[in-house]
């Protein structure tokens, strides 16, 4: 039985063993300053957009007390909710009511400074309760954008002077803007909101998802599972892997060379965004399958084979099956991708100035991305603040996505 000798250790060994741990210690020290960095990054990135972006959801407002009794309007219950309410208020001459009182409440000068609007949102609270109209009621009604600089500090100094002193009254405060959510793009900044632009983005998503994935599904079954190994496959692999690193404004000039040339009359549509849209994320979805569908084990094919199952009912009811969370982690992923591009859209027009919320894939639109770049590019303080806002959206709306992709993975995930 022979004895276990252990090695010499020479002076030349120690210093390579010592080198070697040495260098061990460095990487895992540069990694773990990689992994620090980026997470004080994104702390940095979110933190700075938070505070920017929480006065982008506030307006300034002014407090108005308007007596209905005296003003002598009456609403109409079947009309109310509706377009032809908000006019008949109109031209008993609400938008008249809501100046004369502003006046009485802030002065000449505080009602000049009252959005031109504001009368929408006193008939919008009518239609909610025309109660109202039967005694007196106090609004918190949209300041003029100069009168929201002056309150911010900003602007002339007669508007700063005005806008002190109204806030000393208590007329004049930052309130939370609820319908932030629920307006369209305006030239005032006191009035945009973002919900014609996300409107937008759902529905140009929406045609997105329904060209891209079948296809993509259905090119890369057919390449992992049907398409003969031969050169022409070679060259098919080679033009969809180099379609996915193609930039991506050069998709917009396919679409606004192809698609708009079809359909003339959609510039700017979502039908039209989603298609070139379609194109981008299309090759994403083909490789993210293939990969999918590459790591089923062969042994789940030769298993059903064995029992009797068709090549068709092999692929579409045991190998797509297993394949589906990492084809559906590549789609939702491709598809957060698509949400924040804005050069495609660019190309097709889609940068327009949509003061109303699109009806159909086929209405004017612009989507999120794009909303962001256009206020970014107004001088306007209130619109930084918007911006910074929409940018907050938009980033919910992409953790919303990446985090449904990994609850998509983990529900139809199988181990064998």
């Amino acid at each position: 039985m022979s004895e276990h000798i252990a090695p010499t250790r020479t002076p030349a060994f120690e210093a390579r063993l010592k080198k070697r741990y040495a260098a061990e210690k460095r990487f895992k020290a540069i990694g773990l300053s990689a992994i620090v960095f980026s997470i004080a990054v994104l702390i940095y990135l979110l933190g700075s957009m938070t505070l920017n972006g929480i006065g982008g959801f506030q307006r300034a407002e002014v407090e108005v007390q308007i007596d209905f009794t005296q003003a002598g309007l009456s609403a109409d219950p079947a009309l109310m909710g509706t377009q032809e309410g908000v006019r008949s208020l109109e031209s008993q001459g609400l938008p008249d009511v809501v100046d004369y009182f502003a006046t009485e409440s802030l002065g000449d000068e505080g009602a000049e400074e009252i959005s031109g609007q504001a009368w929408r949102q006193v008939a919008a609270e009518i239609a909610a309760d025309p109660g109202i109209l039967e005694r007196q009621a106090t609004f918190w009604l949209p300041a003029s954008a100069d009168l929201a600089s002056g309150y911010a500090g900003e602007g002339s100094q007669d508007m700063r002077e005005l806008a002190a002193q109204l806030a000393s009254e208590g007329k004049l405060e930052k309130n939370f803007d609820a319908g932030f959510f629920s307006r369209a793009d305006a030239t005032n900044p006191q009035e945009v909101g973002i919900w014609g632009a996300l409107m937008g983005s759902i529905l140009t998503m929406i045609v997105t998802l329904a060209l891209a994935f079948p296809i993509g599904v259905l090119a890369a079954l057919y390449l992992e599972e049907y398409a003969p190994k031969n050169k022409w496959t070679d060259l098919i692999e080679l033009s969809i892997n180099n379609l996915a690193a193609v930039p991506s404004i050069i998709f917009g000039l396919l679409g606004l060379a192809v698609f708009l040339t079809i359909f003339p009359s959609y510039r700017s549509a979502p039908l039209i965004g989603g298609m070139t849209l379609a194109l981008m994320t299309m090759p994403v979805i083909v490789i993210a399958g293939r990969n999918a569908i590459k790591a089923v084990p062969p042994s789940i094919r030769d298993g059903a084979l064995a029992i009797g199952a068709s090549p068709v009912q092999v692929v579409f009811h045991h190998v797509l099956p297993l394949a589906l969370p990492g084809i559906l982690t590549g789609t939702i992923i491709g598809m957060a991708r698509a949400l924040g591009e804005t050069a495609p859209l660019l190309m097709i027009g889609m940068r327009a100035f949509v003061a109303s919320p699109p009806d159909s894939f086929t209405a004017p639109a612009t989507v999120l991305p794009m909303q962001i770049f256009l206020w970014s590019d107004e001088i306007d303080r209130g619109f930084v603040e918007r911006t910074s806002a929409a940018i907050i959206v938009l980033l919910l709306f992409l953790l919303l996505m990446n985090g449904l992709a990994i609850y998509l993975r983990n529900k139809f995930e199988k181990t064998w």
